[in-house]
């Protein structure tokens, strides 16, 4: 592929990510998103439509995995690594959720750290952010 279609392509998926972040308000169900910003230490969990959250999370975690999966396919163009992460983006997926569920079920019992931080992992691109730097740093040590 020519080098700079390559680039207008990495820089529109990076775009799509901001832009996902941009308009996830209006996009997605989110009741978190307040709590989190405001005095989650002192006040309980609102009202929260578990499987309305829980479907809106899937949505935005798909935009973001197909986002992941271009920009590591432009970066590299190997299938072995396109393989790779769309099975670590699935499982890591099923994994979270299972729990941050769990977790919101329970009206964080056991404090808000932890699913504050799991659905940051759900909800924002981060993998990409751990992926990026293994797969170069995989790409050195195999010339």
């Amino acid at each position: 592929m020519n080098t700079y279609i390559k680039i207008v392509l990495l820089l529109i998926s990076f775009l799509l990510l901001f832009l996902v972040r941009g308009y996830a308000t209006d996009l997605f169900y989110d009741p978190l998103i307040d709590y989190f910003k405001n005095d989650y230490l002192y006040t309980k969990i609102p009202k929260v439509d578990l499987w309305k959250l829980t479907i809106d999370m899937f949505f935005r975690y798909v935009i973001n995995s197909l986002l992941t999966l271009s920009i590591i396919w432009l970066l590299f163009e190997r299938k072995d690594y396109i393989k790779f992460t769309g099975f670590f983006l699935m499982t890591a997926f099923i994994f979270l959720i299972i729990i941050f569920t769990f977790l919101v079920k329970n009206q964080f019992e056991n404090g808000y750290l932890l699913p504050f931080y799991i659905r940051r992992f759900i909800i924002h691109p981060l993998f990409l952010l751990i992926l990026l730097p293994a797969f170069y740093f995989q790409k050195l040590s195999n010339r």
